[in-house]
C-alpha cells in the first residue's frame, strides 16, 4: 500500500514538474520572440544555458537575418528616393528649356531664321532627354542585373576604334587633336558593346572639358595580368579632393554644373568594368588635364601579343 502511495506521489510530482517545465519553456520562447519583434538584441545572459542553447542560437540567427533584411530594405528605400530626386533634377532643365522654346515659337512673331534656330535648340534638348533616359535605363539594368551581360575574350583594337569613331566628329568640330599610339591587338576579357560605351564616355568627357586646339591621347600598355587603356587630355583637370567623388552616381563638380552633363557617365563606366572584373583609375592636375586608365584582364589562355 505504501509503495502504491509513493508511486502515486512520484507520478503526481512528475506531472507537475512537466507542466512547470512546459510553462517555463513557453515563457522563455515568448520572451525571446518579443525581443525579436521589438528588435532588441538577444544575449545569452538573458536565458539559462543548457538544453535550450540550440533553440536560442537559432532564434538569434533568425533575428540577425530579419535585421539584415530590414537594413537592406531601408537602404534600398533611400537609394530609390535618391534616384527619383536625381532623375527629377536631371530632367528638369531640358524640360524647362523645351517649354520655353515652345512658348516662344507659339507667339507667331519670329522670323523664319529664328524659328529654325529655336527648332534646332529644341532638337538638341530632345536628344539630351533621350540620352539621359537611355543612360538611366542602362544604369538600372546593370545595377539590378536585368540585362544579360556576356563577357568573353575579345580583341580590344576594334572596341577602341568603335568608340573613337563615335566621338571623332565632335573632336574635329572643336579642333582637338587625337594622338593614338600604334599598338598590337590583344585578346582582353570584355564585352565589346558595353566597353566601347566606357571609352565613349571617357572620350566625350575629354572633348567636353578640353579647349579648342587641345589634344587627347590614347595609349595601350600590356602588363602580366591586365592591359591598361589610357585616355589622357589637356583639358580642365580635376581637383585632388574630387577624384574620390567623380565615380559616384550623379556627382558633378560645382565648377562644371553649368556645362552640359548628367553625372551618370563615369558611374555607369565603373559599373560596366565591375561586371568585366576590370577597374578604372584617374589622375589629374587641375588646369592641365586628366588621365583615365581602364584595366581589363588579359586572356587567360593566351598572354602573348596577337
Amino acid at each position: 500500500m505504501w509503495i502504491t502511495i509513493i508511486l502515486a506521489v512520484l507520478l503526481f510530482l512528475s506531472v507537475c514538474y512537466g507542466i512547470y517545465q512546459k510553462r517555463k519553456t513557453y515563457r522563455m520562447i515568448d520572451r525571446l520572440l518579443d525581443s525579436v519583434l521589438s528588435q532588441e538584441m538577444i544575449v545569452y545572459s538573458d536565458v539559462e544555458e543548457g538544453e535550450y542553447s540550440a533553440l536560442i542560437s537559432k532564434i538569434k540567427q533568425i533575428q540577425e537575418v530579419l535585421g539584415n533584411h530590414a537594413q537592406s530594405a531601408e537602404q534600398e528605400k533611400e537609394q530609390v528616393k535618391s534616384l527619383v530626386s536625381n532623375m527629377s533634377h536631371q530632367l528638369k532643365t531640358p524640360l524647362a528649356n523645351l517649354s520655353l522654346y515652345t512658348e516662344i515659337m507659339g507667339t507667331g512673331e519670329l522670323a523664319p531664321e529664328k524659328k529654325a534656330e529655336f527648332a534646332d535648340k529644341m532638337q538638341r534638348q530632345i536628344e539630351k532627354l533621350n540620352w539621359i533616359v537611355e543612360s538611366l535605363s542602362k544604369m538600372v539594368k546593370l545595377e539590378q542585373n536585368i540585362d544579360e551581360f556576356e563577357v568573353q575574350d575579345t580583341k580590344i583594337k576594334q572596341t577602341i576604334l568603335d568608340a573613337v569613331d563615335a566621338v571623332y566628329a565632335k573632336m574635329e568640330k572643336k579642333g582637338i587633336r587625337l594622338e593614338m599610339e600604334e599598338f598590337d591587338d590583344r585578346l582582353l576579357y570584355h564585352n565589346r558593346k558595353w566597353t566601347a560605351e566606357v571609352f565613349v564616355n571617357l572620350l566625350e568627357n575629354a572633348v567636353k572639358y578640353t579647349e579648342p586646339g587641345g589634344a587627347i591621347r590614347i595609349q595601350v600598355r600590356p602588363y602580366e595580368l591586365y592591359t591598361e587603356i589610357q585616355i589622357a587630355d589637356t583639358g580642365l583637370g580635376i581637383r585632388q579632393e574630387e577624384l574620390t567623388e567623380i565615380f559616384k552616381r550623379f556627382y558633378r563638380s560645382p565648377e562644371v554644373e553649368n556645362m552640359e552633363g548628367s553625372g551618370i557617365g563615369l558611374y555607369l563606366s565603373n559599373l560596366i568594368l565591375e561586371k568585366e572584373k576590370g577597374y578604372i583609375t584617374a589622375v589629374s592636375e587641375y588646369g592641365k588635364g586628366s588621365c583615365f586608365s581602364v584595366f581589363l584582364q588579359n586572356c587567360k589562355n593566351e598572354s602573348s601579343v596577337l
